[in-house]
């Protein structure tokens, strides 16, 4: 399970340098696709699998949503520095350029552009909790 949030850079190439304390949990093969919320995901190639099974099995009623996280993902391997390499295409649907923020989401995580993740986020804070924490104890 992958939590917590890093804030990082991409380099010139577009290669980000995945933190030290994910490496091992993730492998080498990964795979990157869109966020319908206009971020990444960023999964390790198991859990990708399974993610990109479900979605396969979906009617034909979700067809656009199979074209977004299907049609779009790429399949990477981290090198020995630990950076992989966010497509140029990718990176553009997700309006990411230099500084970014990479959020552990379970089996999978988010790459966020900073000042998008900032601004979403501060939105969020300010908007009312949604019903299924009405009886969620903090």
């Amino acid at each position: 399970m992958f939590q917590g949030a890093s804030s990082l850079s991409l380099d010139a190439k577009g290669r980000l340098s995945m933190p030290t304390r994910h490496r091992d949990a993730l492998g080498a093969a990964l795979t990157i696709t869109k966020h319908p919320h206009g971020c990444l995901m960023v999964f390790p190639r198991t859990a990708w699998e399974q993610f990109r099974e479900r979605i396969a099995n979906l009617p034909m009623s979700a067809q656009w949503w199979k074209r977004i996280f299907l049609g779009n993902a790429m399949d990477v391997e981290m090198d020995g520095s630990g950076r992989l390499l966010v497509s140029p295409e990718l990176r553009a649907g997700a309006g990411i350029s230099k500084d970014v923020v990479l959020l552990g989401m379970g089996a999978h995580f988010e790459l966020w552009d900073a000042q998008v993740y900032a601004a979403q986020e501060a939105e969020a804070m300010k908007a009312e909790m949604p019903d299924v924490f009405k009886d969620f104890s903090f």
